[in-house]
C-alpha cells in the first residue's frame, strides 16, 4: 500500500447486467432462484460494488502481491434491474485505518437508485492469506477423515 491512498478517492464504474447476472443464475442448483424473475441478483449486485472497489483500489497497492477482500457490506437493493440497463456504482472512500477501507456506495440503473450504502474491505498480503486458507482446508480435510 503506497501513502497516496486517502480518504477523498472516488471512483466511477459501468456494467451492462447480462441476463447471466440474474437471479436464476446465482445459484443454478436451487429451484426456488430457478422461478424468480430475471433481474439482476442482489448477490451479483454486492460483487459487482466488490469489482469497482477493487478496480478503484488497485492502482494504489501492489497488486497482485497485496489484494483487498470485502469484510462488511451494508447496502440496501432498492429497485429490480432487468437485463440490458446498465449499472453505474458511484464510491468514495471515506477512511482509511490501516488496512481497512471504508466506502460509501450509490449504484443506479439509469432509471433508479438501485442501492446505497457502505462496503469495507481489508488489504491483504495475497501469499500469506492463500497459505492461511490452504492451512484451513486441510485442517477440515483431517476434521472429517478421522477414523
Amino acid at each position: 500500500m503506497n501513502g497516496s491512498l486517502q480518504p477523498g478517492l472516488t471512483y466511477e464504474f459501468k456494467f451492462k447486467i447480462p441476463e447471466n447476472k440474474t437471479v436464476p443464475y446465482l445459484y443454478p442448483e436451487s429451484a426456488e432462484f430457478q422461478v424468480m424473475p430475471r433481474v439482476l441478483a442482489t448477490g451479483f449486485m454486492v460483487g459487482l460494488i466488490e469489482w469497482a472497489c477493487i478496480k478503484a483500489i488497485n492502482p494504489y497497492i501492489d497488486w497482485p502481491n497485496e489484494q483487498t477482500v470485502g469484510i462488511d457490506v451494508k447496502l440496501s437493493h432498492k429497485a429490480a434491474t432487468p437485463p440490458g440497463l446498465t449499472v453505474t456504482v458511484k464510491l468514495r472512500l471515506e477512511k482509511v485505518e490501516g488496512r481497512k477501507l471504508t466506502f460509501s456506495i450509490v449504484a443506479d440503473d439509469g432509471i433508479d437508485v438501485i442501492s446505497e450504502g457502505t462496503h469495507e474491505r481489508f488489504i491483504i498480503n495475497t501469499a500469506k492469506f492463500n497459505a492461511k486458507a490452504e492451512a484451513k482446508a486441510a485442517r477440515a480435510l483431517q476434521l472429517h477423515h478421522r477414523p
